[in-house]
């Protein structure tokens, strides 16, 4: 099975800057933390942008959505940032027929010693390999229904709405 993982950005990629008391997103931290796992699976690492999920346009899941449906590979990581990361998971879901995609981001960035991103990439790598066509959310140690899950921001967690 061949793996194909897009990024985009958010908090997964995020560095923090003292001088500036502010973060930016950095190069995609998912290869480094797979290789430091020792994943043996067959993936490969397309960029496609470097964005906190708030600034993503419309426009940008469109190129979101066009990369995936030229993936020839069946299943799908695409890192993303929380904060609209449902939102990008529904466009996919309602273009999407056929493969397998997991949306995987972090709350803390993964270059953080008690980050959750390790987590959280091992849970949708799981997802990915085990769960049939769909679009799929992997975020505290759950795999979400998009339709079914919010950010409570207040919480910093995911969870599922009924």
């Amino acid at each position: 099975m061949k793996l194909a993982i897009f990024t985009t950005g958010g908090t997964i990629d995020k560095i923090y800057f003292d001088a500036k008391s502010d973060y930016h997103v950095g190069d995609p931290q998912i290869k480094v933390i797979l290789d430091k796992v020792r994943a043996t699976m067959d993936y490969q690492v397309t960029e496609i942008f470097h964005k906190d999920s708030l600034d993503i346009t419309d426009e940008d899941r469109q190129t979101i959505l066009h990369h995936v449906q030229q993936a020839e590979a069946e299943n799908i990581i695409l890192t993303h940032g929380t904060d609209t990361m449902v939102e990008t998971a529904n466009v996919l879901k309602q273009h999407v027929n056929g493969k397998t995609i997991v949306l995987v981001g972090s709350l803390t960035p993964a270059r953080f010693r008690e980050s959750d991103a390790e987590f959280n990439i091992g849970v949708a790598v799981g997802a990915v390999q085990s769960l049939p066509e769909g679009v799929y959310i992997a975020m505290n140690g759950q795999v979400f229904n998009p339709d079914m899950v919010r950010k409570n921001r207040a919480q910093n967690r995911f969870e599922e709405t009924s």
